[in-house]
């Protein structure tokens, strides 16, 4: 006898979760109505923007406008000017119808006094940041970094001043030694004043190094502190030590930052007025790029002739200088920011 199965009822399967219904499936969700924050009219973007352009394009305009004066100042000087502008040392501008004027001993002061300060600051500035930062311990790190950081708020004069009657005397045994053992090296061979009284190039480089050593120092001090934690902690765990963890972490990704406190650093030295005016011994023959010359920088030039600004042409004379050093100080900035690819700080 055979049992046969009862037939069950088989009807259509309904989904456990919730029905959809064809007509919707298609339909894109709502989205909850934008805020003031995140769209609409966006006043506040649209401010802030425009706040930032005007800022921007005012700095643009106000350099702009400082060349374009310089230029126009300067071109009815230049064109009365009786010698070549860039490659003569006379700057005499007694006599407004005989003006014989050039910036080529301007230039060499002004750059060989900078450069010399920033070889020697940097170097130190890059030491102290890298023991406020790495090595010295906290209670210590704050004061010191602070009593660095006042040396940029003493005035250009106590400068001079140290610098000339301090300085000069402490330093003209070592400017001797350096002329009569390495006088062959043109850096070091006999200038156009004397060494005594200490009013040479070498001095007053001393003396910008100084002056620019906090600068180059805060800088580079607080690119240092950025320094991921974690690449400081792997070089550690791989057995690193102190110095291997600075010079592979550290100074790799404070390289743009020792190069923009640098080139902020050698800004400050080629402009440097009244400590240069100080220190700096008039010369009555050109110099030779010796560090034992003396001579006037560019902007030591044109205070020391502030008296003779009252006539046109003489005037355009020194505004000419300035134009230079104005130029000058852009090709700095340019090339730092080559240097550091573009970046001012990290990586």
């Amino acid at each position: 006898m055979t049992i046969k199965p009862e037939p069950t009822a088989v009807g259509p399967r309904t989904p456990a979760g919730p029905q959809r219904s064809r007509n919707t499936d298609n339909v894109p969700p709502k989205l909850p109505p934008q805020s003031g924050l995140r769209g609409g009219n966006r006043w506040g973007d649209r401010i802030f923007g425009s706040i930032a352009v005007a800022a921007g394009a005012t700095i643009i305009g106000a350099i702009a406008l400082m060349a374009l004066f310089l230029i126009i100042r300067a071109v009815p000087s230049l064109r009365v000017n009786k010698a070549n502008f860039f490659t003569s040392s006379e700057f005499v501008t007694n006599d407004a119808e005989n003006l014989r004027f050039g910036i080529a001993e301007l230039f060499q002061v002004t750059v060989l006094s900078s450069l010399f300060a920033l070889v020697i600051a940097v170097p130190i500035a890059i030491g102290i940041a890298a023991f406020l930062t790495n090595y010295a311990p906290r209670r210590l790190a704050r004061p010191f970094a602070i009593l660095v950081d006042l040396l940029a708020a003493v005035p250009s004069i106590v400068f001079g001043l140290w610098g000339i009657f301090v300085l000069a005397p402490w330093l003209e045994p070592v400017a001797r030694f350096l002329n009569e053992h390495l006088g062959w090296f043109f850096l070091f061979a006999k200038g156009n004043v004397s060494l005594a009284g200490g009013g040479t190039i070498f001095t007053a480089g001393v003396v910008l190094a100084v002056m620019i050593l906090p600068i180059i120092t805060s800088v580079t001090r607080e690119v240092f502190s950025l320094t991921p934690r974690g690449h400081v902690e792997a070089a550690q765990a791989l057995g690193a030590t102190k110095w291997e963890v600075i010079r592979m972490t550290v100074f790799p990704y404070g390289r743009s930052g020792m190069i923009a406190g640098s080139m902020l650093g050698l800004g400050r030295a080629l402009g440097e007025t009244v400590a240069v005016l100080i220190i700096l011994r008039s010369a009555a023959q050109a110099g030779h790029w010796s560090l034992f010359d003396g001579g006037y920088t560019f902007a030591s030039k044109i205070a020391s002739a502030a008296a003779e600004f009252s006539s046109p042409l003489p005037t355009g004379a020194y505004i000419a200088a300035g134009f230079v050093l104005f130029i000058l100080t852009f090709i700095v900035n340019a090339l730092a920011r080559a240097a550091a690819g573009g970046r001012v700080s990290g990586g």
